[in-house]
């Protein structure tokens, strides 16, 4: 077959092209510091002129985008060979730099940023994490009633080498497995399936870890027709009863009391970018104020982020994330959730069931209560 002329002479052109493109990055590595160094100037002058205002463009979501991309540009620099004393120290001080900048970004997301990143499609979801932190899956189906829901996934697993049971809520990203998972809102039957499971657990004495992520449960009129108000309830009160060490995990959104169900727990920890509330920031905005756009201002006022609810006393712990947010770095992510979940199950592995069951009623019984009567 014979070559077109003119594409094989646009082919030798394109890759001279970028030959050309590449070469002064890697002859002139002071050229793409100062590049560098002008981008992350802009990034943090634009962060000062914020002045706390939540509600300009230049959110600490973009603003994370941003130097991330800058971190990127340094990290490829440094990995170039031939460097003088002089671009080293430059690389060192942009990214102290950037570090600096990042943890002052961190420390003022408002509560709508966290909501998104909370929100955010790349995620890690219950089965990214159950795939990273526990071994031996062997996911359990259906409530012995009417069917599966694939909203909820339950199973046993392994966990460090201990015999445990894992359930959580599990969303999806494309729109084929968005369908299947109900956009992660579970049916009834997902909440029997994830009580059937967690009766099994009582019963062969494992401990059991839930993942809260959830809008809510289903509001569908075939999901109340079956029993959806009831099997939350359910769940609520036999949660209460359990005579096994339960810690449970909100690792993106805690929606309503279809979150609830699988959280009554022993311990409830809150990834550092997760949020947990009764209704969405936009319901709240549209009841309160009859206008959906200010969910900033009622994301605020709801105190549904984990510094906020850790303050409150709601939760026991917060997960730290990696930089940038869950999504950035899964197995980063999971690894920081992992030293956690060992860290509270060490702390009630050794309560007896009667023990664990009056701990966690006292728990959820004194939350909310920031009064007292004088003595």
């Amino acid at each position: 077959m014979t070559k077109n002329p003119r594409r094989v002479r646009a082919n030798i052109s394109d890759s001279q092209n970028s030959s050309l493109a590449v070469a002064p990055a890697i002859a002139n590595p002071a050229l793409v510091v100062t590049g560098a160094e002008f981008l992350l100037s802009m990034v943090e002058t634009r962060w000062a002129a914020r002045n706390g205002d939540g509600s300009k463009m230049d959110s600490g979501t973009k603003a994370q985008q941003e130097l991330h991309k800058i971190e990127q540009q340094v990290a490829k620099l440094e990995s170039v060979p031939g460097q003088d004393d002089g671009t080293r120290q430059q690389i060192l001080q942009l990214q102290d730099r950037i570090q600096s900048l990042r943890d002052q970004v961190s420390l003022h997301f408002s509560a709508w940023e966290k909501t998104e990143l909370a929100r955010h499609p790349q995620r890690p979801y219950t089965l990214d994490y159950v795939e990273r932190i526990f071994t031996d899956w062997s996911e359990i189906h259906g409530d012995r009633g009417f069917g599966d829901d694939a909203a909820i996934v339950c199973g046993m697993a392994r966990f460090h080498g201990e015999e445990v049971i894992a359930i959580g809520q599990q969303k999806a990203r494309d729109t084929k497995q968005k369908v299947y998972r109900n956009f992660g809102m579970p049916h009834p039957e997902g909440y029997r399936k994830a009580l059937r499971v967690m009766q099994f657990a009582e019963k062969f004495g494992r401990p059991i870890f839930t993942f809260v992520d959830t809008d809510g449960a289903y509001p569908g009129l075939r999901a109340e027709e079956r029993g959806q108000g009831e099997a939350i309830a359910r769940n609520l009160r036999e949660m209460a009863r359990l005579k096994v060490p339960i810690v449970a995990t909100v690792i993106g959104v805690g929606g309503s009391g279809g979150a609830l169900a699988i959280a009554v727990a022993d311990r409830v920890l809150m990834m550092e970018n997760s949020v947990y509330s009764v209704i969405s920031p936009e319901g709240c905005a549209s009841i309160m104020w009859r206008d959906a756009s200010k969910k900033a201002l009622a994301a605020q006022a709801m105190k549904i982020t984990a510094g906020d609810l850790n303050e409150l006393g709601c939760i026991d712990g917060i997960v730290a994330e990696p930089q940038g947010g869950a999504h950035v770095d899964h197995d980063a992510a999971a690894a920081l959730l992992d030293q956690s979940l060992r860290q509270h199950l060490g702390e009630i592995r050794n309560l007896s069931g009667d023990e664990l069951v009056a701990s966690r009623y006292k728990k959820f019984r004194t939350m909310a209560q920031f009064f007292r009567a004088e003595d």
